[in-house]
């Protein structure tokens, strides 16, 4: 069974999502740890009550490239296989990335490239783009630029709000968060220059 690691800052929806799916059965994985960099983010607290190992690492004050050692270093004391960022808010540092080759997931809330970093979901609406979505990537050393695994998409309504925009982007991104990681865990998949190629 592929052991996971969840590194989050806030409510951690995705990670319940996938929580979820690893109950039901339908993911061949196990959360072998999930570490905040906040103490006091709502996603530590939901995974303390599902019975899951937790860590609080916080990160403020800390230089980053010292907590990105310390945060690898307790991933692979749990035997971490994969990391999944499900809302963590901090920009990994190239030698953290080094430390997990292509082992490393996010989800952003557009289609990607457009839209990267902060506040995605306003940005689309504030553009007035008709059509926007999400974005399952590995993670590399450049802000939401890594291969993409998977993207969904999202029509932008005229009577939308950005909230009730967000609210439709998260329900697609619960959705292909855990389709993204059956399908790299479960088919033969290689990355050929920036496209995440299916089949041998």
């Amino acid at each position: 069974m592929t052991r996971l690691g969840v590194v989050l800052s806030g409510r951690g929806s995705n990670f319940l999502a996938i929580a979820d799916q690893i109950r039901q059965g339908n993911l061949p994985a196990e959360i072998a740890v999930v570490i905040s960099n906040r103490p006091d983010a709502p996603g530590l607290a939901a995974a303390r009550e599902r019975g899951l190992a937790t860590v609080s690492l916080p990160s403020k004050g800390v230089d980053r490239e010292e907590y990105d050692q310390r945060l690898a270093a307790t991933l692979k004391e749990h035997q971490v296989e994969w990391v999944i960022l499900a809302g963590y808010m901090r920009i990994l540092s190239a030698g953290f990335i080094r430390e997990f080759p292509q082992r490393i997931l996010n989800i952003h809330p557009s289609l990607l490239p457009a839209f990267a970093g902060l506040d995605a979901q306003h940005q689309a609406f504030d553009y007035g783009v008709k059509i926007t979505g999400c974005t399952v990537h590995f993670v590399d050393e450049q802000l939401d630029n890594g291969p993409i695994v998977l993207q969904a998409a999202v029509a932008v309504e005229d009577s939308d709000t950005p909230e009730a925009l967000s609210a439709r982007i998260l329900r697609e991104e619960h959705r292909i968060y855990s389709e993204a990681l059956r399908t790299l865990l479960t088919k033969p998949w290689r990355i050929d220059n920036r496209r995440v190629v299916l089949g041998q």
